[in-house]
């Protein structure tokens, strides 16, 4: 897996940055860069298992994960178990494996007001592109929604 790292500065503070980013109602708008209905179900919570899926055709897609660490308003990291292949849980496929370990990180770093908001990630070749393409965006929308 290839590492990549984005960030951004938004003009808020990193209480409003966190729940924008966490919560479900503004996870929905940001997180629809990556895919059309995104959601999350299950908890935020260290130690928790959290699912970010995606709806198609044959059944939801998306990814099977544990929250890792959890800092309130300051770190969330996030570990790759699985996957949801056709609405299937997959946690033994080709696929699957490439992504099992793997980690999404968010940190939240206050200065004078200012947020800035910082990804890590890994991805598997096949994302790289997308994720340096969509991340941009999806900051950006964080951006947006908590300056207005």
């Amino acid at each position: 897996m290839e590492q990549l790292k984005f960030s951004i500065k938004i003009n808020s503070p990193k209480a409003k940055v966190w729940q924008v980013m966490l919560n479900d109602e503004t996870y929905r708008i940001w997180s629809e860069i990556f895919h059309p209905c995104s959601y999350y179900k299950g908890s935020w919570d260290e130690g928790s298992r959290i699912d970010f899926l995606g709806p198609t055709e044959n059944g939801e897609m998306g990814m099977i994960t544990r929250i890792k660490a959890n800092r309130k308003e300051e770190h969330i990291s996030i570990e790759f178990l699985g996957m949801y292949i056709n609405g299937e849980e997959d946690y033994s496929s080709p696929e699957a494996l490439a992504w099992k370990g793997g980690t999404e990180n968010y940190t939240f770093i206050e200065e004078n007001g200012i947020t800035e908001l910082i990804i890590t990630t890994e991805a598997t070749e096949q994302f790289v592109d997308e994720f340096k393409n969509n991340w941009p965006k999806a900051l950006n929308k964080i951006k947006e929604l908590c300056e207005n």
